[in-house]
């Protein structure tokens, strides 16, 4: 496990020698987890989904955790709603697990169900108040369904729990560009710059920040 995330194609070989030898259903798991660090979503959640199937009922925390790999592989792979099934799944097993709540919101927000995802942060808010991830998510649904005040409660509330955190800082630019705030808009995308690794958030906030230039220069 530790191979596949610092060189999964290294940890793929190697899991794949070990099941040869008789390694079983832990080392076919080391083969998925290895093709979600190569990017092969899809052949990943199937091996998940195969391994979760033939778990036994008694061990109940394995289970639900199969399929939450399985269904963030699903994510991955751009399918919302077969991780929705899996997430529900999961909860089915674990209804009190606010992870697996977050990760259905993800899910359902990626379908444009937002007040099914918000159903889902809400719930896991109540057991982990002071998650700032669940917080950036919620403020982000809250803006998508048109409750601006809510959304900006929530996203101060994640940043005043990680005042640096890039997704936050990226969603309350958004929050304040759709209330008319460029200024301060520009000033949290600038931030995302400064303090994210280079990757999707740095190249969505490239993206707002082209937006407003050209917005502006127009």
């Amino acid at each position: 496990m530790r191979l596949a995330r610092g060189d999964p194609a290294a940890a793929h070989e190697s899991a794949l020698a070990w099941r040869r030898k008789g390694g079983g259903d832990a080392a076919l798991h080391c083969v998925a987890v290895a093709l979600v660090g190569l990017g092969q979503h899809g052949q990943a959640a199937r091996l998940l989904e195969e391994l979760a199937g033939r778990t036994e009922g008694a061990r109940v925390p394995l289970k639900a955790a199969l399929l939450a790999q399985a269904a963030n592989a699903r994510t991955m792979a751009g399918q919302s709603a077969a991780a929705e099934k899996l997430l529900t799944d999961a909860i089915a097993l674990r209804p009190g697990d606010a992870e697996l709540r977050i990760d259905r919101s993800i899910a359902r927000a990626a379908q444009g169900r937002y007040w099914e995802a918000l159903d889902d942060l809400n719930a896991a808010l109540d057991r982990a108040p002071e998650r700032a991830d669940a917080l950036t998510l919620r403020a982000s649904a809250w803006r998508h369904v048109g409750a601006p005040a809510l959304a900006r409660q929530d996203i101060d509330r994640a940043l005043a729990l990680r005042p640096d955190d890039p997704d936050a800082l990226l969603e309350r630019g958004l929050i304040r560009k759709a209330a008319g705030d460029i200024a301060g808009a520009r000033a949290d995308w600038l931030r995302v710059l400064e303090v994210a690794v280079e990757g999707p958030l740095t190249e969505a906030a490239r993206r707002h920040l082209e937006s407003i230039d050209v917005r502006k220069g127009g």
